[in-house]
């Protein structure tokens, strides 16, 4: 159903675009959104639409820029909070599994980009987002190791690649079982297992 729209400022109106969007790609494949969804899901028509956005590729640009930017800000002040490196690579998970667990459309538009045989901007966002996370992770498995709170051996290069990897498998599961709350259900116990394997032993 359409909505009345509401009289906002270009800045709120392109955030509520990347909503539309989001929101669109929880119930549908993201890669056949089109304008039309999202302009009627915003209640405008495509011309409004377009007076904020050029084109198609153009909101998918502004929805991973800020799928990366909030995606980070949370990680990054979930970490800041934490006791030790290892309280803060806890912190970072579920905090991730948090924000994914709301906006499932989120996970389906980054797997989507990623599948994408071309290369394009908002491709090209994902996988800077990628890197931008494994850095982070890859820092505080350092300070772990330097501390003796993780494994001397620890290849933080891998370690950081499993991490994201981890909650991606558990998306993909609560995705194919068509149940969002599956994975703030098993996130703690696939941590516990991902620490041990992380930890030291001695």
């Amino acid at each position: 159903m359409r909505q009345r729209p509401q009289y906002l400022s270009a800045e709120d109106r392109r955030e509520a675009t990347v909503q539309a969007v989001v929101a669109l790609a929880a119930e549908q494949n993201p890669a056949e959104i089109t304008t039309t969804a999202i302009a009627d899901r915003m209640g405008l028509t495509q011309g409004a639409l377009f007076r904020h956005f050029p084109t198609k590729e153009a909101i998918l640009e502004a929805t991973m820029s800020w799928v990366g930017e909030r995606l980070l800000v949370r990680v990054d002040e979930a970490a800041e909070d934490a006791a030790s490196p290892a309280a803060a690579l806890e912190a970072m998970f579920m905090t991730h599994i948090d924000f994914v667990a709301k906006r499932p459309g989120v996970p389906r538009m980054l797997f989507g980009e990623l599948q994408r045989a071309e290369e394009t901007l908002a491709k090209r966002m994902v996988q800077n987002l990628i890197r931008q996370y494994e850095q982070r992770l890859r820092r505080l498995m350092e300070e772990g190791k330097a501390q003796g709170e993780l494994s001397a051996e620890l290849n933080v290069e891998v370690a950081a690649a499993l991490f994201i990897g981890t909650i991606q498998g558990l998306v993909m599961q609560s995705l194919l079982a068509g149940n969002a709350s599956q994975i703030r259900r098993d996130a703690p116990a696939a941590f516990a297992i991902y620490r041990r394997g992380i930890g030291n032993s001695k």
